[in-house]
Formats: C-alpha cells, sequence, structure tokens
C-alpha cells in the first residue's frame, strides 16, 4: 500500500517521542508530532479507548473535552455493530467527530475495561494497530466512500501507554510491527 496517508506519531513526552523517531525512520508518509494532538491539522485520529467507548482517562479525556460528544457517538457506532455493547480488542471502527478537523475519529480499543493494565508483551497494542490500518485500508464512511479517500491524514497516540502503563518502547515496536505486516517495510 503506497498511498497510505501521512501518519503523526503523537507524543506529549520524550521518552514516547524517542520510540516513535524509530518507527518514522525509513517511513517517509510517517513524522513524529512532539505535543498535544490538538494542536495539529488532521483529518482522523485514533482513539486507544476501551471496549464500551468509555472516554474519560488519558487520551480519551482530552478527545472528549476537546470534542464535545465524541465519547456518545462513539458508544451509539459501537452498539449499532456490537449489541452488547463492547467493540472487541483487535477491531475499530471510524466516527465522525462533529468538527471541521479532525473530522473522523477511529476507535481501537487497547483494552476492554477502563482503567486496566495491559500485559507487557503489547499484544493489545498490536492488535489497535492492525484494527487501524484495516479501517483504512478495507473501511467505509457513512457516505459510502473508502476510508483511504476521505482520510489523507492520520494521528496515532501511544496506544496503550498511558493508563495502560505499556511502555513507549513497547507501543511503537508493536505498531511497527503491525506497519510492516500489512504495508510492508
Amino acid at each position: 500500500m503506497t498511498d497510505f496517508p501521512e501518519l503523526v506519531l503523537v507524543a506529549v513526552d520524550e521518552p514516547m517521542a524517542a520510540a516513535w523517531d524509530g518507527v518514522a525512520a525509513g517511513r517517509p508518509w510517517a513524522r513524529v508530532h512532539r505535543g498535544s494532538v490538538t494542536d495539529l491539522e488532521v483529518d482522523a485520529v485514533v482513539s486507544p479507548a476501551n471496549s464500551a467507548g468509555a472516554m474519560r482517562g488519558g487520551i480519551d479525556a482530552v478527545y472528549s473535552r476537546w470534542l464535545p460528544g465524541i465519547e456518545d457517538r462513539v458508544r451509539a457506532a459501537i452498539a449499532a455493530v456490537h449489541p452488547d455493547g463492547e467493540l472487541p480488542v483487535g477491531e475499530a471502527l471510524i466516527v465522525p467527530t462533529g468538527a471541521a478537523t479532525p473530522a473522523w475519529l477511529i476507535s481501537a480499543p487497547t483494552m476492554r475495561k477502563p482503567g486496566e493494565r495491559l500485559a507487557p508483551s503489547g499484544a493489545a497494542a498490536a492488535a489497535a494497530a492492525r484494527a487501524v490500518l484495516r479501517v483504512w485500508a478495507l473501511g467505509e464512511l457513512p457516505d459510502g466512500r473508502p476510508v483511504r479517500e476521505g482520510v489523507r491524514s492520520l494521528a496515532l497516540p501511544g496506544l496503550g501507554t498511558g493508563v495502560g502503563g505499556l511502555s513507549p518502547a513497547t507501543c511503537a515496536t508493536r505498531v511497527a510491527e503491525a506497519l510492516d505486516e500489512l504495508l510492508g517495510p
């Protein structure tokens, strides 16, 4: 997939930024942003929330303050696809934010319940990264257009590195593996 959008790897601290630097190296379509995701003008942001779509901690709390009503939209989208109200780790969905920029949020849970600590292996971060890439490559927007046509820039925070307690290095390694697996090195 050579037409991957600009991937902006977001880091609010230096350990995550340093880990993301390794992911961006050799990928001309990727760059590291040192600072808040709210400073970016991108088409979509990634939420590594929980399976229920509760957005009250970590980066998701930032999204909830920045994009009013986003938690309700995410929860409604989950309920529309999964009547039990849970989006499993390893799946993702795209939701309109109601804002001009970013217009979309991709919810890709790294944990089943809010506040869970992730396994040190980073398996959940790898599953979430793969799910985001599948939504971008194969997903459809509500108007029927492929996601890849409407999302040309994507902001990705550390997956599971806040509330989930995953190390930045492990997160970056798992995201890089997912990128290589689905897009090629």
